[in-house]
């Protein structure tokens, strides 16, 4: 199928994919390594036959969780550009059949699907609030997608929670500033913390980013603290061995041996 490339869009690799191609558009928010550490954290096991991405942008997330199992996905995305060149991603790569997009507001998708009926949900969410000093253009592409203008890290999480089945994951990547807050609001809505891991972008520097998974009815504690995981080596622009191993998945991991056992 021919998938129309419009002027002002690119049609890049997605990293070191074998095979898989986004559409993007210069100087608007792309996929960055958050997205992509992000569908390499969350669990997938055998069992898990829905994933919802919300805040899903020109999907990164759902192209790149194709690589790691069968299951159907959805992703959802309010802006109409963005959803659009995910629409157009996903058919360039023949991929219609396992993922759908869907341009909408997570605080309206009841009206698409009953509660509790995903098994993941994972979410790259806007990472800063909005108050009354905030000077924003609200109407602006990378102010959606960077600051909570439509919607807040509360409705995230909610979202995720009214739709997971009990003992359905949520994971989600985030800034370190706000990690009390999200484990609050984990727990808020019957999401127990399971995982944690710390980015750093180098040894020597503070973490700049985290990632979190929790298991909607899950028991409390048992929280894992992982390894750090550490973008570049030493105070080179090189990146380290385990950020170029996500990076080419499918060249360096078969399919199977990547889905988690029960």
């Amino acid at each position: 199928m021919k998938v129309l490339i419009k002027d002002n869009e690119v049609l890049n690799d997605l990293l070191g994919y074998e095979g898989l191609k986004i559409i993007q558009e210069p100087g608007r928010f792309n996929f960055s390594l958050d997205s992509t550490l992000l569908a390499h954290f969350v669990t997938l096991r055998k069992d898990s036959k829905k994933i919802l991405d919300l805040c899903t942008g020109n999907a990164p997330i759902p192209l790149m969780l194709t690589l790691r199992t069968e299951g159907e996905i959805v992703g959802v995305e309010i802006q109409p550009d963005s959803a659009d060149q995910a629409k157009r991603s996903v058919l360039i790569n023949g991929l219609e059949d396992q993922i759908k997009i869907i341009k909408g507001d997570l605080n309206q998708l009841h009206s698409h699907f009953a509660p509790k009926s995903f098994d993941v949900v994972t979410c790259n969410p806007p990472y800063f609030k909005v108050d009354q000093k905030s000077n924003l253009n609200k109407n602006d592409a990378l102010t959606i997608a960077r600051h909570e203008v439509m919607a807040t890290l509360d409705d995230v999480v909610r979202s995720a929670a009214y739709f997971l089945r009990p003992g359905g994951r949520f994971a989600m990547v985030h800034r370190p500033d706000r990690l009390v807050e999200i484990i609050e609001t984990f727990k808020k809505y019957q999401l127990e913390p399971k995982r944690l891991r710390f980015i750093y972008p180098r040894v020597s520097k503070e973490a700049n980013g985290f990632l979190i998974e929790g298991v909607f009815g899950g028991k409390a504690c048992g929280l894992r603290l992982l390894p750090p995981l550490v973008v570049y080596e030493g105070e080179t622009a090189h990146y380290t061995h385990e950020i170029l191993d996500i990076f080419n998945m499918r060249k360096n991991v078969k399919k199977e041996e990547i889905i988690k056992k029960e």
